[in-house]
């Protein structure tokens, strides 16, 4: 977990490399969905271009259907969902019923002022027009009432990791490695 640009995409490829599990990154499926056209796709599209979050039906359905594919059955790294906490009651349901659970939640901490400048960088390298200064702004404004919940929702649990996501690369990943 965490807002957009920490680097949860960034380490879940790591970590999914050194335990080779597969990594189900929700906005990697519906980029994917949107360049092809799907329905799915259109439909998304519009939540993206806006910095909104894609409705939860649509999220819900897309994970469900890829945990039950057989290379989860030795684990798997969420990337970036859940995102609200009927996500996350929606998560523990389905793990429920195919009688999985999760291990960690990893929660990546960066502020505000560091993720607009990473975002904005990753817009120029990589092209993505869901990263302009106002839908950015838009994304964190979102994640911090719809998504920042999350962490209140997993602190009981006793699987919740804070890791500061300020350092390199390499510190950040042997901090999660060293809490998970």
């Amino acid at each position: 977990m965490g807002p957009p640009g920490a680097g949860k995409g960034t380490q879940a490829d790591i970590i999914k490399e050194k335990y080779k599990i597969p990594q189900i990154s929700t906005g990697d499926i519906l980029r994917a969905a949107v360049k092809n056209g799907t329905p799915m796709g259109i439909e998304a599209k519009k939540y993206m271009d806006a910095g909104d979050l894609v409705p939860d039906a649509v999220v819900i359905g897309i994970i469900r259907d890829r945990l039950v594919e057989s290379d989860c059955a030795n684990g798997f790294i969420l990337d970036g969902f859940p995102r609200t906490v009927e996500q996350a009651k929606a998560l523990s349901e389905i793990l429920k019923e195919l009688h999985m659970e999760l291990d960690s939640v990893v929660n990546l901490d960066v502020p505000d002022e560091e993720l607009v400048k990473r975002l904005l960088g990753r817009a120029i390298k990589e092209g993505r027009s869901d990263d302009n200064e106002e839908t950015i702004k838009n994304r964190l404004h979102t994640y911090n009432t719809k998504t920042l919940p999350l962490i209140d929702f997993y602190k009981g649990s006793g699987i919740l990791r804070q890791i500061n996501g300020l350092g390199s690369m390499e510190e950040i990943t042997n901090t999660i490695l060293k809490s998970i």
